[in-house]
Parts: C-alpha cells; structure tokens; sequence
C-alpha cells in the first residue's frame, strides 16, 4: 500500500471540506472526569455551541489515550465527521507527550480507514517543542494508516482501504520549517513501511538471495555504493559464522553492504549499522517447537531495518559516513547444516564452539560487526531478534540494550525520544566466565547458565567481536520488532519497523 498524500493547511479547521476531521479530546480528573477538547479543536467546539463534550461523553469518550469516538455533525461544521482521539489527561505544558500524540494519530488515522481525505487538528504549540509536536504527528498519520497488501485472491466485501490524503493544520501552512518536517516524516515513514512489509512477506518468497536482491532493488539511483558476496564469495572471505548458518539451506546466504559518504564533509564521523537477516529460522538441528514457529519469518527484522534506514540516510544526506551490513541466512536442519559441536572460524580469525545451532543470529552477526570494524569505524550499532530472553525480560515494547557506555545512552536517548524505548542491560563478567571453552575461543553460549541470562550471554558473545576503541550498541529487538496483537496506535499486526527511528535519531546527533 502506498503511503497517504500529506500536506499542510492554515485554514479554519471548522471551514475544512474534509471528509474527517479529528481533534485531541482530554480527561480531567480533577473536573469529575470532564472532558476537555485539546487545543486546536477550538473553532469546532464552538460550532456545537459548547455541546462538544457532552455528545461525546453520551457516545462513550472518556479521553483515555488511543480511544478514538466518531461523532456525525450534521452540518454544524463542512467535515461530515468529527473524530475525538483521547490523548489523556489534561497536559501540564503546552502539548501531550509525545508518543501520545503518536500513538493517538495513528490510532484515529486507522480508524478512518475507507475515508478519503482526512484533516488532523491536533495540540501544535507556538514554541521551540512545536518542530518536534509536528514531527510526531506527521509520523503517527503515515504509520498509523500502514495496511499490508497482503496475498489474497478473493475480493474482501468488508474491505476499506487506508486514508488517500491527510491535511494537518498549522498556523502557517507555508512555513519553511514546518515543510521540512513533512518531508522528513515522509522519507522516514517510507522506510518503516519498507521495513514492515519485507518483515511481514511470507519465507518461501524472500529467501537470502531474494531479500539480497530486493535490497538491492530497493537502493538503486539512491547514491549508495552496494557490495553483495554470495556464498562462494564468504568462504573464500572467511565469514565462518554466517556460512555454517547458511550452509544448511538450498537458499545460500548473503551479506549485503551498502555505504553512504556525506559531500563536503572532512573526516567525518562513521557510523555502521549491522542487521541480523535470518529469513526463516527453524532453530536447526537444534530444532524449534512447532508451536509459534511461523512468527520466524521475522527473524530478518534487524536486517530489514537497518537496510531501509540507508534508504533514509540517503533521502536525508547527514553529515556523518554511514555503512550497513546486513547479514543474510537461512537456518534449516539438513545433511549440510551446522551441529552443536562444531568449531567455527569468524571472520576476525577468533573461533567459536556451538553449543545451540538456535543461537544462529550472533553467528552471523559476529562476522558483521567483525567486517565492519576491519572496514573502520567509529561507532557500531547493531540490531537484532536476537533472543527470546529479551521478551521474558522486557516485553514486547521494549528493546533490550547493551555495549559501550557512550553508544548505549545515545541508543536509549534518541530510543526514549522517537517512541521507541530501549533499556540498558548489563554484561556481567560471571557471564562471560562461563563462556570459556575447553577447545576454543569462546563458547556460543554459556552452558552453565542455559538460558538463564539469555540475553546478555548473547551480548557477551557480539562483544568479541567489536574492535578496541570501537563504541558500539547492541540492540535486541526480539518482542518490538514484531506486534502479534491487534493493531494499536500506529503499529499494525506484524513488523513494526522498529528501531529505524532510534537509528536515524542517533545518526542527527553524531552529525
């Protein structure tokens, strides 16, 4: 599905001829639970001559965040419908939080499915938050209208589809800066609704060499340089890591490099981005259970992401060298596949025993951020579904986070600002302790503690392979990458995109 028409209005909100017009609705608990219409709702509220508020009530609203209540105007206004979007409690400052105007954008967006053309009037402050206000808003609108096309064959006769045209009112529709940010929000939706749709495509038709030639596809007459080797091409190279993952499948594996080099910038700061790319991951030999296993499909999310930021940092053009590795396999048990047992050597010469062919991603990864830092660089952010730990730890909203001081508070900064929140996680020596081998470099995972600490055990593991003087951040984003539920605020069911946002948010900081 293509993105919705976006634009800017200064017109009356009352006087829009729209055929939805939506307004932020406040809870006030210390009124009895009144409510309150959000700023921005002002011209409409007074077309229902202060009956607003008590309509909606009588339809259900309570302005709780994300709930969304249509009301028919019946001529009071030019929309033929008034759409109230809860965004909570009456702010204290002069607009909502911002992931809730985010989230409640997308949720009222969505649920306008089947509309035309849609106009938001929703709290944009007069002050130095009104950039970032509007930022969440823009992004909120596009992700939120986001439908997978899907593969069905059959017509669907309760089918709407997506919002076409979404006008946002601000005061002045011709302001340089307030333009600005609907083409950023534009260029960065576009590589979350890429990201979403390679993640949620079925397996059999995005294999390694089919998502490397998508990629590929994807960045041409973009500006970036892209490297592709194929499978003789890393074991000639030495990638031990992502060839014994690969090796099991018909499919061979992949790594794609794409790099972007800012114009008149001298030496300027580098930046790799690595993506874990496992296109279906069946555990192996040592095999996944049945249940839950189609949801493997995305395991290439982090490549995914990472892979569609270029895309946006070549849209964009900052003032930082940035480079990305996406690591491509497929691990499936065969006569070929790699054992528990085995001695691999990574690309960095260092060897590794495998204890659990299910622990494939750090694998592949190893050899990634290895690549990278023989390349040179600066910073290493990777990403990954990397463990199931990181659920069991954090849940399904929440990034798991590790790596270097400086690169992991950038990560949650940029994480905590953009709506895409990231916690940071120890590496405990005890962890890397149990991790010794008996007859290698290191063990891919520590026997001694299973699955206990899952997840900083494979944090421990990448960090071999980060080059000294090297800041890097390990993201593991095994639950936000994926939503099984149903569609809420601007993420739909299946990939969410993330954490291109939190990507692209550090890379403006470095620059």
């Amino acid at each position: 599905m293509t993105q919705p028409n976006l634009s800017l209005v200064d017109t009356d909100p009352a006087e829009l001829a729209v055929d939805a017009i939506v307004i932020g609705l406040h809870s006030q608990p210390d009124e009895g639970g009144a409510l309150l219409p959000a700023a921005g709702a002002e011209s409409i509220a007074a077309a229902f001559e202060g009956k607003l508020t008590s309509t909606l009530a009588l339809l259900g609203a309570s302005g709780a965040p994300g709930e969304v209540t249509k009301l028919a105007t019946l001529g009071t206004i030019s929309a033929p419908l008034v759409v109230a979007v809860g965004l909570g409690d009456e702010p204290s400052g002069s607009a909502p939080k911002l992931e809730t105007l985010r989230r409640g954008t997308g949720a009222a967006v969505r649920a306008l499915a089947g509309s035309g053309t849609v106009a938001l009037a929703l709290p944009l402050p007069d002050d130095e938050d009104a950039p970032s206000v509007l930022r969440a808003i823009l992004e909120g609108a596009l992700l939120g209208q986001y439908k997978f096309a899907g593969y069905k064959t059959k017509p669907q006769p309760n089918r709407r589809d997506p919002v076409a045209a979404v006008q946002v009112h601000v005061p002045d529709a011709g302001d340089a800066a307030a333009a600005a940010e609907v083409t950023r929000a534009e260029v960065v939706a576009r590589a979350v609704r890429l990201t979403r749709d390679w993640v949620n495509t079925p397996p059999n038709l995005l294999r390694p060499p089919q998502f490397a030639d998508a990629v590929v596809a994807a960045v041409e007459g973009t500006g970036l340089e892209v490297e592709v080797l194929d499978f003789e091409q890393l074991k000639a190279g030495g990638y031990g890591g992502i060839v014994a993952v690969g090796q099991g499948s018909e499919a061979p594996p992949r790594l794609v490099k794409l790099s972007y080099v800012p114009d008149g910038v001298e030496s300027p700061k580098r930046v790799a981005l690595v993506g874990k790319g496992i296109t279906f991951d069946t555990g192996g030999i040592s095999i996944k259970p049945a249940a839950g296993m189609w949801e493997m499909k995305s395991d290439m999310a982090g490549a995914a992401a990472v892979g569609a930021t270029m895309l946006a940092v070549a849209a964009l053009k900052p003032r930082v060298a940035v480079s990305a590795y996406l690591a491509m396999a497929e691990n499936m048990p065969s006569g070929t596949a790699y054992r528990p047992g085995d001695v691999i050597t990574m690309f960095n010469g260092k060897r590794a025993e495998v204890y659990n062919t299910d622990a494939e991603g750090r694998m592949v990864l190893a050899d990634a951020i290895a690549r990278a830092c023989a390349d040179g660089t600066d910073y290493v952010f990777e990403t990954s579904t990397l463990t199931g730990g990181q659920v069991i730890a954090l849940g399904k909203r929440i990034a798991g986070l590790m790596g270097s001081d400086d690169a992991v508070e950038r990560v949650r900064v940029a994480g905590d600002e953009v709506g895409e929140p990231a916690w940071p996680m120890p590496l405990p020596d005890e962890v890397r302790k149990g991790m010794e081998s008996d007859i290698a470099d290191i063990s891919q995972t520590n026997s001694n503690l299973d699955r206990a600490g899952h997840m900083l055990q494979g944090g421990v593991f990448l960090r071999e392979f980060v080059a000294e003087g090297v800041e890097w951040a390990h993201i593991d984003i095994a639950g936000p990458s994926y939503h099984t539920g149903e569609p809420t605020g601007y993420w739909s069911k299946g990939g969410t995109g993330v954490p291109i946002r939190t990507l692209l948010s550090v890379i403006d900081q470095l620059g």
